[in-house]
């Protein structure tokens, strides 16, 4: 897989779309009545609010771009056999202390460490792709550090 390449899971793709809808649609709606607003305070070239309503839709306006370009080039995850990880895999992994750290492997736009969801071009993602459950797999950590870990279970 090419490592620029951008792979989204149905919840990722579909999490996307539901921030395009909203960003061209109600949020669009918003910064609009809040530019008018402001126009209606006079004279624009000295006027705080008029110039944030633009940034603001500067802002929304390269957010709808950037959703745009992602979902027009992103693959979709594809579905593999629960017995081997894969993006979309939720991973049970132990390490040498017998710890056990629950994941889910994403695409890169959809990483959030607070969800447990790591990349598949994280090191720990990369190391653990096409193994099954209960081989163990060294992952060489960004800090240079190598740790082993056990795969103790793969789910959907």
């Amino acid at each position: 897989m090419d490592a620029s390449q951008i792979v989204l899971t149905a919840e990722g793709r579909k999490k996307l779309e539901e921030e395009l809808a909203y960003l061209e649609g109600e949020k669009a709606k918003e910064i609009v009545e809040h530019i008018k607003e402001a126009r209606a305070f006079g004279d624009l070239s000295e006027n705080a609010e008029y110039d944030a309503a633009k940034e603001d839709q500067a802002r929304n306006a390269a957010r709808i771009a950037e959703i745009r370009a992602t979902l027009a080039n992103a693959q979709d995850a594809v579905a593999g056999s629960n017995m081997i990880v894969s993006i979309g895999s939720n991973v049970t992994l132990v390490d040498g202390e017998g710890e056990a750290s629950d994941f889910t492997i994403v695409g890169t736009t959809e990483t959030n460490v607070l969800e447990h969801k790591i990349s598949n071009e994280s090191p720990v993602g990369r190391a653990i792709i096409g193994h099954a459950e209960g081989e163990s797999v060294e992952v060489v950590l960004a800090s240079g550090k190598k740790r082993v870990y056990t795969i103790a279970k793969i789910s959907r």
